[in-house]
């Protein structure tokens, strides 16, 4: 059993905002899988004049390798979003739902309001058919045309999101605004909201340089789904100016190995990855391990096994 389950949005991240091919996202993806992470972004089900790069989301689904314990998944906007994530056999569709409203309504011409009827409506679908679906909260720290965010501020959302029944949530920092205090202020108010830490995850993104600051105070939180970039990679067509680069998986692997947690993620395999993906495909990439190595484990060494509770307070 490991401690900390990462979920590597990479494929589905940098795919919407670089020209990447159909085989290379085949490849990045076996090759994430077969280095142990546990669980995918494999792409979105979404109109493809909205994000072109990703317009072969059903052929990557039909390509990649499925390995037992791995859950493939996905990211949606409607009901047709979501048939298509069911026909192509994705283990979790995830709803995009933002809470800054001026984003929703220039990204995708919707209001949050709407959006939520709408996922109401998918939520009928979803009962029926062998798949999970939960929603993102993107920008739940704040941004891109709001101010940083506070857990109030969230609390009419919350409230909805729970008497819809939909108690599945990734609270995204999408722009970075989050230091390991707002972490924990709004990732404790979430937990709160849903009775526990078991069906939330936290997605980082790096943008301002606090992105491991932030894991170490989920971790120390009780949160056990963490999501991460390879490479630090990624970005959204509508936010050129604004910073947007996932957390770097392997140095989030690296820093929670090195404290004590397990993953189930070969390390040296991740690094691997990641460097061809960078450096091949000459994708904009963060991130420190993959340069400089990893720490040096000194053999018979194990690191101190870490034990925690979630906490409201």
């Amino acid at each position: 059993m490991t401690d900390i389950r990462i979920r590597d949005i990479a494929p589905r991240l940098a795919g919407q905002a670089h020209p990447i091919t159909t085989d290379d996202k085949v490849r990045l993806i076996d090759e994430l899988t077969a280095a142990g992470v546990p669980a995918i972004e494999v792409s979105s089900f979404v109109r493809p004049d909205l994000i072109p790069g990703l317009a072969d989301a059903d052929e990557v689904f039909a390509r990649i390798t499925r390995r037992p314990n791995v859950s493939l998944e996905c990211c949606v906007g409607n009901e047709r979003g979501l048939r298509r994530a069911i026909d192509a056999g994705a283990d979790a569709a995830w709803f995009l739902l933002s809470a800054d409203d001026g984003f929703a309504q220039h990204n995708i011409g919707r209001s949050t309001e709407q959006s939520l009827r709408e996922l109401e409506r998918m939520q009928q679908l979803a009962r029926s058919a062998p798949i999970t679906l939960g929603t993102y909260i993107i920008f739940a720290w704040g941004g891109p045309t709001s101010p940083p965010r506070r857990a109030a501020d969230l609390n009419a959302l919350t409230g909805r999101l729970t008497d819809i029944e939909v108690r599945e949530w990734i609270l995204a920092d999408s722009c970075g605004y989050a230091s390991p205090a707002a972490i924990r202020e709004l990732t404790t108010f979430a937990i709160e909201q849903l009775g526990g830490p078991d069906t939330l995850t936290v997605q980082i993104h790096d943008g301002r340089g606090m992105g491991l600051a932030n894991i170490v105070e989920l971790a120390d939180l009780g949160i056990t789904r963490i999501d991460t970039a390879l490479a630090g990679s990624g970005g959204h067509p509508a936010m050129k100016d604004t910073p947007g680069a996932g957390l770097c998986t392997e140095d989030t692997v690296q820093m929670l190995h090195l404290d004590g947690y397990t993953t189930g993620i070969d390390l040296p395999d991740l690094i691997g990855t990641a460097n061809w993906f960078a450096e091949s495909l000459e994708i904009p990439s963060n991130g420190f391990v993959r340069h400089a190595g990893p720490v040096p484990v000194a053999s018979g060494y194990s690191p101190p096994q870490v034990e925690f509770e979630w906490r409201t307070a």
